[in-house]
């Protein structure tokens, strides 16, 4: 019987210091929302915790590193920080309205927080759900579109814009869709009492 890892290992402690990040960023970001240093600062903070998110799976998975830690903060670590960066962004106010109209928001964070709690919940039973393409490429768009956002949209080029509302509206779509396999998918191994699969980021 192989030894269980230590908690004390590079994946856990990426996955600390994406926690740490989420509050960093968000004060950095509320500081002075409207100095393209700091929004630059705000956003690269975003992009490096989401490079930590990335590393920590693959290095957990290629060096047998996986936790009990690690499966219970790794998630968290990952919705606390797209959640306080799609939050942040619909409380920040341009003259027009809020920088990203809340119903984004609302809807990506219950599809996000629902989700998680439906894989927990099929878990403790047996069946572990793994993400499929869709999944993974939501987690992409959504990355990139909110890099982009939390830059200040209204100071980006117009082209750039484009590109960062195509984004956020592709990572909509994708998270309601992809919501929806998920329960799909869910219903079907409850009924069939599907064996465990490698769970995955969703």
């Amino acid at each position: 019987m192989s030894e269980k890892p230590s908690n004390w290992n590079v994946p856990n402690v990426l996955t600390v210091i994406r926690i740490v990040l989420v509050p960093v960023m968000v004060v950095v970001l509320f500081l002075d929302p409207r100095d393209p240093t700091m929004r630059w600062a705000a956003a690269i903070i975003f992009a490096v915790a989401m490079v930590t998110d990335f590393v920590d799976g693959k290095v957990a998975r290629k060096y047998n590193l996986v936790t009990d830690f690690g499966k219970l903060w790794d998630p968290i670590a990952d919705k606390a920080l797209t959640g306080a960066a799609f939050i942040s962004l619909s409380i920040l106010q341009t003259p027009s309205g809020p920088e990203l109209p809340w119903f984004f928001t609302v809807i990506i964070l219950v599809r996000e927080w629902g989700i998680t709690w439906l894989r927990d919940w099929l878990k403790k039973r047996g069946t572990i759900m793994a993400a499929n393409a869709g999944g993974k490429a939501k987690t992409a768009t959504q990355a990139v579109a909110l890099f982009l956002f939390l830059l200040y949209l209204p100071s980006l080029p117009g082209w750039l814009q484009v590109v960062a509302w195509v984004l956020m509206w592709g990572a909509l779509i994708l998270t309601v869709v992809t919501g929806f396999e998920y329960i799909r998918e869910a219903r079907r191994a409850v009924k069939k009492g599907a064996s465990p699969r490698r769970a995955m980021t969703d």
